[in-house]
């Protein structure tokens, strides 16, 4: 079964195009390193909850969306090594530049316990 890695973050609404150029470069890193799918999310229907909420979590502000992705992975091993060589990327000093505030990011990795078909 596959391996998933989660991730929510606020990118403010000016950026969103920036936001996808990001996605594109990064995103084909992922798959060229072993991920199957990787899916960006742009915030559509994303209310403030009474307790908690995905904006709340990402402290996320007026003029900012949430995006919700993953990446999907054949299996946990194949997304260490390739999380691992994405790390490691010459490519990634790129990534000091992004969009969005990274300290707000929350992320985590997930094992699948149920998967219906498409």
């Amino acid at each position: 079964m596959s391996y998933i890695d989660g991730f929510v973050i606020a990118v403010p609404n000016a950026n969103r195009e920036q936001f996808i150029a990001h996605a594109r470069t990064f995103d084909a890193i992922f798959m060229e390193f072993g991920a199957t799918r990787v899916v960006e999310c742009w915030g559509d229907d994303v209310p403030e909850g009474k307790l908690t909420d995905f904006r709340r979590a990402v402290q996320a502000k007026q003029d900012e969306s949430v995006v919700f992705s993953w990446i999907e992975w054949p299996d946990k091993a194949t997304r260490n090594a390739g999380m691992e060589k994405f790390m490691k990327d010459p490519r990634m000093a790129d990534a000091s530049d992004m969009p969005f505030d990274g300290k707000r990011m929350i992320f985590g990795g997930f094992t699948p316990v149920l998967s219906l078909p498409a």
